[in-house]
């Protein structure tokens, strides 16, 4: 039997959500354009006023908020209501070090947990489980998130944050966790470090996992069903909108039902901008139709993927988003961290190094490794091996600083790096997360 955390809504009607939907966006533009004025001067230039947005019909007219103007407008610039209105922030890394500050008032952080809480119990989850949230706690909003859904539910939750696998195994054993909740890639992990351990997938008691901040393949989903003994769920989110539960999946596990009553979703073409019919595959937009600290209208995700409105097994009537295909920038996720290759580009000229440089990227063990290849000056090349390990050393604790996770560096002479047309292939993706 399916069960859902709020019914009603979540198996509303499609005259219902268009409803709630126009009403929404017709409070939220007005709240924007009275209380933000860098979108208000968006709006202007178009010749807009809040009157001329009556329906999700009429967003199309609205302009876009891309990263660049999160970034223009960093730290308070799209903020909507007074400071002392706010109760949380969280952040994601951005992409020259200014990092994109998400705010949010109680209002928003029971919005935020219970569109978490829906994805647990779309899990199967109920007041009877133990969750184990093995995202990261602190400025990212994984661990938040899951662990604020979870309190919503009922369930008993231990918030182990990511990291020290034989704690997880302990707690995870000695208190009967049932559900847990991390990226598919530390999944994969404490999977093999239980079979290592002598333990089967019947040994646990976990029933479901729920697994996003990074990209997937099927194949994983399964390898990680195999493993642990559990249904794989992914989840979806941005901090920009939130953070996990702007999306989840279903028992049937054919996508991802978007909170239609909290986010209205567009599909566009990348390069045009054009809103595309549904059933196009094109880059994800999204507008935050209740949140009032920090409400973005038209964010264009830079996601690829399809919206889909086939009628689901599972009862729930809101839009089903795929998982992303890719990206339309040239943003990286590696272990759940937004790497963009301008930061790094960025760190090599601080540090004094030309901004000659590859990435590699791969998986071991199911985790992402990230080696940085990088050309050095001559004059700068010793014939002494120790000398070289230092520099590696400095310049991948500095990368550590600016990205957030370490990377191992490889100093290489000047025109070791492969070139098409004059042109350093600056990425290698090795990790086959899309078939």
């Amino acid at each position: 039997m399916t069960n859902y955390y709020q019914k009603e809504i979540e198996t509303a009607s499609r005259e219902e959500i268009l409803r709630i939907q126009n009403e929404k966006l017709r409070k939220q533009v007005k709240h924007v354009y009275e209380n933000v004025p860098y979108y208000r001067n968006l709006m202007e230039e178009k010749g807009l006023t809040p009157d001329d947005i009556q329906s999700v019909d009429d967003i199309r007219k609205l302009p876009f908020l891309s990263k660049a103007d999160l970034r223009d407008a960093y730290p308070y610039g799209l903020l909507a209501v007074p400071l002392n209105d706010c109760v949380r922030i969280q952040s994601t890394s951005g992409t020259t070090g200014k990092r994109v500050v998400a705010f949010y008032t109680q209002d928003d952080v029971d919005l935020w947990e219970e569109c978490c809480a829906r994805a647990i119990v779309a899990a199967g989850g109920t007041e009877e489980d133990v969750v184990q949230v093995a995202y990261g706690y602190g400025l990212f909003t994984g661990g938040a998130g899951l662990h604020g859904g979870s309190h919503k539910v009922g369930c008993l939750t231990l918030p182990m944050s990511s990291g020290n696998t034989e704690r997880q195994i302990q707690f995870m054993m000695d208190l009967n966790s049932t559900i847990i909740c991390c990226t598919p890639s530390y999944a994969a992990f404490i999977g093999e470090s239980l079979a290592e351990r002598g333990y089967k997938p019947e040994d646990n008691k976990l029933k479901a996992g729920i697994f996003g901040a990074e990209p997937w393949t099927e194949e994983m989903r399964q390898n990680i069903q195999k493993s642990l003994g559990i249904k794989a769920y992914d989840i979806y989110g941005l901090t920009e909108t939130s953070g996990p539960g702007v999306a989840f999946e279903c028992e049937e596990q054919t996508g991802m039902h978007i909170n239609e009553d909290h986010f209205y979703a567009e599909i566009i073409d990348p390069d045009t901008g054009e809103v595309l019919p549904e059933g196009s595959k094109g880059e994800l937009v999204f507008t935050a139709l209740d949140k009032e600290a920090f409400p973005l209208l038209r964010y264009r995700t830079r996601d690829i993927c399809v919206l889909s409105r086939e009628k689901c097994s599972c009862g729930r009537t809101h839009v089903k988003m795929s998982k992303p295909m890719g990206r339309s920038d040239d943003m990286l996720i590696i272990r759940g961290v937004n790497v963009f290759p301008s930061q790094i580009e960025t760190v090599l000229l601080n540090e004094g190094y030309t901004p000659n440089y590859q990435i590699e990227i791969g998986r071991k063990n199911n985790t992402d490794t990230l080696d940085i290849y990088v050309e050095v000056d001559p004059s700068r090349i010793s014939d002494k091996i120790a000398d070289i390990q230092d520099m590696e050393a400095g310049l991948a604790s500095a990368m550590r600083t600016m990205l957030g996770i370490g990377p191992k560096i490889h100093l290489v002479p000047p025109k070791t790096i492969a070139r098409s047309e004059g042109k350093a292939v600056r990425v290698i993706d090795n990790r086959k997360l899309h078939d």
